[in-house]
């Protein structure tokens, strides 16, 4: 099939959808069939098929820095799709009229629109600018083949906001890139790592981590020695370095910055624990699957994202901004090296559905039950 992946952000970050898109595209790719990115306004030169449709403009949106395209030229869209005459348009939603909605009403009657929703909302202000939203693009939404959603609080938002019925297909993940990564050498071999990885804005939840382990660094002399590492980069940066100042944390806390996306299995492999106190706005949580593919022990926040992760282990979340309750968790996981070992072999057997090629085959199938429906109406 010639399938191509619609987004109106770019693909030069790697923030979750883009991991999505890529992910699944360059594995549809080494199945043998051909991707196409029509996206925003994107300089990177490493994928084939690539087409720029547009100039972005930086925004925040949910808690999230993003790019939302300005308005595409119609003639040069109708020019690419007639060129290409794609089999499969899957289109990342919710989606611009800018950009998305034109690709979407230029497609020609053989192809099929399929699309795949990301978000929750994470306050009330977005809640009610994607209601404007689903106003804007209801004509297009009717040229639907198929809709899923990567969660089950994603598909709650796709039906309250949206008024569509989807299926959940979950986020993906490269098991075996994360499962087989070379952890990094270190000279603290009876050392326990805990990491986070994330933004360093408020809604990921640094602030809560360093906070609990504030706490436990008064009560070091119960605990097996560990350490704090924070991947990330962020306006919240210089606060959370003074409070680690601040707190007399240095000897335990370690900031690396900005993680490259070839680096992160790595940096994954080598947590005992991986710790993501995000308050909310997630939709699933693609980084608690790629830690779980690395074999590191995943505590997450309890919000409704990677609570449906995470929710045939509750015990493995906490309540948001509750430093206390995440101090515990902690503890007990540090001090109990047998229980880390039996969260660490159901979460291996328990990310392989996650496999790109397991959700990746359900995709194909879906695609081409989606074309043969089309093709008997024509």
């Amino acid at each position: 099939m010639k399938i191509g992946f619609v987004f109106d952000d770019s693909l030069d970050k790697a923030d979750g959808v883009q991991q999505y898109v890529l992910a699944v595209g360059e594995w549809l790719r080494g199945e043998g069939h051909e991707v196409h990115y029509l996206v925003g306004a994107t300089k990177r030169s490493d994928l084939a098929n690539v087409h720029s449709l547009s100039k972005n403009v930086a925004a925040r949106f949910n808690g999230n820095r993003m790019s939302i395209p300005l308005p595409t030229s119609k003639k040069a869209i109708k020019a690419l799709l007639e060129q290409e005459n794609f089999d499969v348009l899957h289109v990342q939603m919710p989606y611009s009229p800018w950009l998305a909605q034109r690709v979407i009403a230029a497609a020609g009657p053989s192809t099929v629109i399929f699309g795949t929703f990301h978000i929750v909302p994470h306050s009330w202000l977005v809640r009610a600018a994607s209601r404007f939203l689903a106003s804007w693009t209801r004509p297009t939404l009717k040229r639907f083949d198929d809709i899923v959603s990567v969660s089950s609080a994603a598909q709650v938002f796709a039906r309250r906001t949206f008024g569509l019925k989807t299926d959940v297909l979950p986020n993906v993940v490269d098991y075996h890139r994360f499962h087989s990564a070379k952890a990094f050498p270190t000279s603290q071999h009876d050392v326990l790592t805990v990491l986070f990885l994330g933004r360093l804005v408020p809604r990921k939840g640094c602030q809560t981590l360093l906070e609990a382990v504030d706490l436990l660094s008064k009560q070091m002399v119960d605990l097996p020695a560990f350490r704090v590492v924070v991947c990330g980069r962020g306006p919240l940066e210089s606060k959370l370095k003074a409070y680690v100042q601040e707190r007399q944390l240095a000897s335990l806390v370690e900031f690396t910055g900005f993680v490259e996306e070839a680096d992160k299995p790595r940096y994954l492999k080598s947590a005992d624990i991986a710790v993501f106190p995000s308050t909310g706005g997630e939709s699933f949580g693609i980084v608690l699957i790629e830690a779980m593919a690395a074999g590191a022990v995943v505590l997450a926040g309890d919000n409704v994202g990677y609570r449906s992760v995470m929710s045939p282990q509750p015990d493995l979340l906490f309540t948001p901004n509750r430093p206390r309750q995440l101090a515990d968790r902690l503890a007990y996981l540090l001090r109990q090296p047998a229980m880390r070992s039996e969260k660490m072999r159901w979460q291996d057997h328990y990310v392989q559905d996650f496999d790109v090629s397991v959700v990746g085959g359900q995709l194909v199938d879906r695609y081409k039950q989606a074309l043969r429906q089309r093709q008997n109406v024509q």
